[in-house]
């Protein structure tokens, strides 16, 4: 048979056999990917009345052609392989020894140790100096080191493990160990790349997961924590003639707008048209804010140092303040901790973490504020937790209580704030009041429109709904991509085994030529096959616990380190079941392709 029709049959095969794949992935591919938006939709508990099957005719004609030309390309090679091949070499293929290619021990150790020492830096740069990591081109570095790193230490590992195991006699000569170790240092020689990029996937694949996984289970303690009542409304005091926005734009307010900016929030509402028989636990508080207090006189002699570290800090902004009683009240609506305060004392209440970092360096060794002439000492050596204003998690930057005898003028309230619950007993009767907040068809919507009146606030409903969405999606991708780079790599890894397997077919055939049995044949390749599953894993591993970490510290005030320990195990749970399943398919695959006909 010539070339030519050795080819056409390859080609014919190849196509069929890819026809067939594309077919059933389709099909698969199609209703998993429902489940997985069933399943991440559950996760956080949306709303699934609305769901339906959803088939993109877009993506299906998209995947037909990325599979086609990646094919394609695995065709032209196959093809151009086979044309290079002699008869003569086919034939005696199964008949020739591997060439095991022995590498400088010295100059091996020399690459491990500088391999292990780059990732260390990497490691340390991605932990200890994160701070230093604000944008694109600062990540960057790190990353390219830890796949040169990655990279060395798979070369490396090649050209010194059998030297040192064969100068461990008792090891080396016991069973099958010389065949597996040389089986394993022969493909370690000829897979570096390949076994350095199945690494990097299945660290992306742990880090991916767990931080996903982590920031799902934080935003949804975190929507329960920041969300304990149904209502927050906020508007501004002391409106004056003008003023200028962010944008340098000039704002003129009218006398009806100036006036109202004087009057609490429920007045406002009451005057226009609202029924508060449809709020209960109203309570409504005053937040002052002082010129001589800013965030700059607040940091004191720690600013400069502070500066260097978060340059990007609007130092400028002044202070919230609120008086103990006031915020005693918010507080056992909340069903949070409330304090007590002396007359010279203040709490600042922080729960953002960065920012809770920085002010607790202030704090820590003391500090002092003046407002109005009077000073006051911090009665904590650290920030407090406490919020106000409801969120979907912690952010609260900073809020100062002070004592109620601190001699706050009406001129220095920043604005009124108001916590409620609606008056309903049911999520029913609370989505009937809902829309008299949210709806542009309110009549007390209307009303405040017309006159030129703004209460800006956040429902709970509204809240839960906004989070929920946004936690979805990226949740979403997360999974689907961890899990994508965890098939890819174990279906890699399996692939090359099964093939090896076949490959030596006639080396496992002298094995028991020389007399191992079936029981030994069949530990020493579950053994090389399970050091070429867990070798990339191990790595991968040792990346996540500080890509991990990393992720969290960038992710600050949206996922918890407190939250990662049930992601982890998810994580591992998955990759267990996944990687797992991959591995034993390929055992048993194996063993069958070796097995004495």
């Amino acid at each position: 048979m010539g070339k030519r029709q050795i080819s056409k049959i390859i080609l014919i095969e190849t196509i069929l056999v890819g026809i067939i794949s594309l077919v059933i992935g389709l099909v698969i591919g199609i209703f998993a990917s429902q489940f997985m938006s069933i399943l991440v939709a559950k996760m956080f508990e949306a709303d699934m009345s609305e769901f339906q099957f959803i088939f993109s005719t877009e993506s299906c004609i998209k995947t037909c052609i990325y599979f086609a030309v990646m094919y394609f390309a695995v065709m032209f090679f196959n093809t151009f392989t086979i044309s290079r091949y002699k008869l003569i070499n086919l034939l005696n293929a199964t008949k020739k020894n591997q060439k095991v290619k022995i590498k400088n021990p010295l100059l091996s150790v020399l690459v491990f140790v500088l391999g292990s020492s780059i990732l260390g830096y990497a490691y340390w740069k991605v932990t200890g100096d994160v701070h230093s990591l604000t944008t694109a081109d600062k990540i960057l570095p790190p990353i390219i080191m830890g796949i040169v790193g990655t990279i060395a230490i798979f070369w490396s590992l090649s050209g010194f493990i059998l030297q040192v195991i064969k100068s461990r006699q008792k090891i080396y000569l016991k069973g099958t160990n010389m065949f597996v170790l040389r089986q394993i240092n022969n493909k370690i020689n000829t897979m570096v790349v390949s076994m350095s990029v199945i690494c990097l996937m299945l660290f992306m694949t742990i880090t991916i997961l767990s931080s996903s996984l982590a920031l799902r289970n934080t935003m949804q303690r975190e929507l329960i924590e920041m969300t304990p009542v149904d209502l927050n409304l906020y508007k501004t005091a002391n409106l004056p003639e003008s003023s200028i926005n962010r944008y340098g734009q000039t704002i003129n307010y009218t006398k009806e707008q100036r006036e109202d900016s004087k009057i609490s929030i429920i007045e406002t509402m009451i005057n226009n048209g609202f029924d508060m028989n449809n709020l209960k636990d109203v309570i409504e508080i005053p937040i002052y804010t002082c010129n001589e207090l800013t965030w700059e006189k607040f940091f004191g002699d720690k600013i400069e140092e502070i500066r260097l570290q978060f340059p990007m800090l609007a130092y400028n902004t002044e202070e919230q303040i609120v008086k103990i009683s006031d915020y005693n009240k918010i507080a056992k609506i909340y069903g949070i901790e409330t304090y007590d305060l002396k007359d010279d004392e203040y709490i600042m209440l922080c729960d953002f973490d960065s920012m809770k970092k920085v002010r607790n360096k202030v704090l820590e060794k003391g500090n002092t504020i003046k407002i109005t002439g009077k000073e006051y000492k911090s009665k904590y050596n650290e920030c407090k937790s406490g919020f106000v204003v409801m969120s979907t998690s912690h952010t609260n930057t900073g809020i100062i209580l002070v004592p109620d005898n601190c001699p706050l003028t009406e001129e220095m309230k920043e604005m009124t704030f108001l916590a409620a619950n609606y008056n309903a007993n049911t999520d029913e009767e609370k989505e009937k009041i809902e829309p008299l907040f949210t709806s542009n068809d309110s009549g007390f919507i209307q009303n405040l429109a017309n006159k030129g009146l703004e209460i800006d606030g956040l429902t709970k409903i509204s809240i839960i709904e906004s989070s929920v969405g946004l936690a979805t999606i990226v949740t979403f991708i997360a999974i689907y991509l961890g899990i994508i780079f965890l098939i890819a790599s174990s279906a890699i890894l399996a692939i090359q085994q099964l093939t090896e397997s076949s490959d030596n077919k006639q080396r496992y055939l002298v094995l028991r030529k020389i007399g191992c049995d079936e029981k030994m044949i069949n530990k020493a390749l579950f053994r090389q096959i399970g050091i070429f599953f867990g070798m990339p894993l191990i790595l991968a591993i040792i990346h996540s616990i500080f890509g991990i970490q990393f992720v969290i510290e960038m992710m600050s005030g949206l996922a918890s380190k407190a939250d990662l320990l049930p992601s982890v195990i998810s994580t591992v749970i998955v990759m267990g079941i996944i990687y797992g399943a991959y591995f034993l398919a390929t055992y048993f695959g194996s063993k069958n392709i070796i097995k004495e006909e």
